[in-house]
């Protein structure tokens, strides 16, 4: 196995193996037979996922999974090795993702660059004929509110919440797989751009806002369920 690889397999195969065996995890020398490495290979690996809050390791007792604990970064390695987040984590990324890209929508208003108006022009123009060809818009979604971002210039803020991105790759084409609500996507995403070419944050920080409450009612709605019941299993899914 390459070492780039092993770090989310491993991640993702004590998730599991947790589920399966009631909490216990497989020791160092079963992880390295069971991955075909080294135990210093395995021992690092560990290590990585214990400053993430993912394991503890405790001496002369084992391995266990801390999930519940873990880091902003560890979720979107879940998120990466494919494992599902907890429906409460999901409508949260949502709601703090909104929180960020209302503020860098207004940033974006004082700081972008025609460079980055223009990415954003060619950005909606794909759009356009993903719709037209009947495709969805999970790709263009995201690279409209990162450009946004990016157009802080504030490069911490765009690590911060291309995570965000990170952790609802497989979600957001399960939401744009409704033709009305790719179109509906489309034409708020044309009313911020204009906004943000006349440099108005109040009107874009708005429009930003009513955007990203439509995404936060639909998984608030998943959550919910109509009777105040929660799908996990849909949500574990998406």
């Amino acid at each position: 196995m390459k070492e780039n690889n092993l770090l989310p397999d491993l991640a993702a195969f004590l998730y599991q193996q947790s589920k399966a065996q009631n909490g216990r995890l497989p020791s160092e020398r079963e992880l390295a037979d069971h991955f075909s490495v080294s135990r210093g290979q395995v021992r690092e690996a560990l290590a990585i996922l214990e400053a993430m809050r993912i394991v503890e390791r405790r001496a002369k007792s084992g391995i266990y999974l801390t999930t519940n604990q873990a880091s902003v970064d560890a979720m979107a390695l879940f998120a990466r090795a494919g494992v599902p987040l907890d429906p409460i984590q999901i409508y949260e990324t949502v709601e703090l993702r909104k929180i960020h890209e209302i503020k860098a929508a207004e940033l974006a208003c004082v700081r972008a660059t025609e460079e980055n108006f223009e990415r954003l022009r060619e950005i909606l123009q794909l759009s356009e004929q993903k719709l037209a060809a009947g495709e969805g818009l999970a790709r263009e979604d995201r690279d409209f509110h990162l450009e946004i971002v990016r157009a802080t210039k504030n490069s911490v803020f765009h690590k911060v919440c291309s995570v965000y991105y990170i952790m609802g790759e497989q979600r957001l084409p399960i939401y744009f797989n409704d033709p009305d609500r790719g179109r509906r996507s489309h034409a708020e995403h044309i009313r911020i751009f204009e906004a943000l070419q006349r440099r108005d944050g109040n009107l874009a920080q708005a429009l930003m806002s009513a955007h990203l409450q439509g995404a936060e009612s639909y998984w608030k709605g998943l959550i919910d369920g109509p009777d105040g019941d929660r799908p996990l299993q849909t949500l574990e899914k998406a």
